[in-house]
């Protein structure tokens, strides 16, 4: 990626970040005086995991202006695994407010309680949350998309469970206001589960970071393709494939014509090099020149 390319891609991390705890401070705000008027455990669910949003975002932001820091003397390859460092930090997060959640959901099974009045009050707050998520998530997702952002993934993860959980909720306050007051308590309990579920993919992805896993099938295959595709390649080796934060790194051993002067196998490595660069936003490719005997 050329130097006039990364501003924008730290510009978009950073941006996400801000639009994240904005979008959750606002949420919270909403649900407290939603939850007041209604005392509605499943809003309750939805404060408790909105504030917790708040909490992971923030972390997000300071794990994000961590990993764009550029490489120095103690970290030659950069600053990228914060991002996976954030993204368990969110998990432990989400499996908390899932935790809290159980117990106010089980509270609730064992001693229902009507709902106070403020059915259109609860329901508003819920759609206005939907509508405030959905344009945050949108967002996120523009992002990802230019940056392969690990952190900005494990954001858009729970806050798209936040979509599910709002609507589950609408369905909850009708159930208990037209119906048993025991549909809200069962609700939240089905929402604690899902939070739960959603915080394993965050720990698995972050985890595959911290550990150098390879790059998917498909990206392997796009870079084998890539490197195949240059006439004078006789073909590729030991590839190997990671990533750190929004960074990818490809390192492998290029095949060429054992005839081929020393500046002619280098000018054909730094062509695929080049053209490997487009595949991803942030890239560095070490590649070794083998010497091969072509018939």
């Amino acid at each position: 990626m050329t130097s006039s390319q990364q501003p924008d891609v730290a510009r978009l991390m950073r941006w996400a970040t801000y639009a994240s705890v904005t979008t959750a401070v606002v949420l919270i705000i909403t649900k407290i005086g939603a939850w007041f008027i209604t005392d509605s455990v499943s809003i309750l669910a939805t404060l408790i995991d909105s504030s917790l949003d708040v909490l992971a975002s923030l972390v997000n932001l300071v794990a994000v202006r961590h990993a764009l820091q550029p490489a120095d003397r103690e970290h030659r390859f950069g600053h990228g695994k914060a991002e996976a460092l954030a993204g368990m930090g969110q998990a432990m997060f989400i499996a908390g407010s899932a935790g809290l959640l159980l117990l106010q959901a089980a509270g609730r099974i064992i001693n229902p309680q009507e709902m106070k009045a403020g059915l259109e009050i609860g329901i508003g707050v819920m759609i206005f949350s939907m509508v405030a998520t959905l344009a945050l998530i949108s967002y996120q997702q523009y992002v990802i998309k230019h940056t392969n952002s690990t952190a900005i993934k494990a954001d858009r993860l729970h806050y798209k469970t936040d979509l599910l959980v709002n609507a589950s909720v609408i369905v909850a306050l009708l159930l208990s206001f037209y119906g048993w007051s025991g549909f809200d308590a069962v609700f939240a309990l089905g929402i604690a589960i899902f939070i739960l579920y959603s915080a394993w993919d965050i720990v698995k992805e972050s985890i595959d970071l911290l550990m150098d896993h390879e790059l998917p099938d498909e990206d392997r295959e796009n870079i084998r393709a890539i490197v195949l595709k240059h006439p004078k390649t006789q073909g590729l080796h030991d590839l190997r494939t990671r990533q750190s934060g929004t960074m990818v790194f490809i390192q492998l051993h290029l095949e060429l014509d054992s005839t081929l002067s020393l500046s002619a196998a280098h000018k054909i490595a730094d062509q695929v090099e080049q053209e490997l660069s487009m595949l991803f936003p942030e890239v560095e490719v070490i590649i070794h020149e083998d010497p091969v005997l072509v018939a």
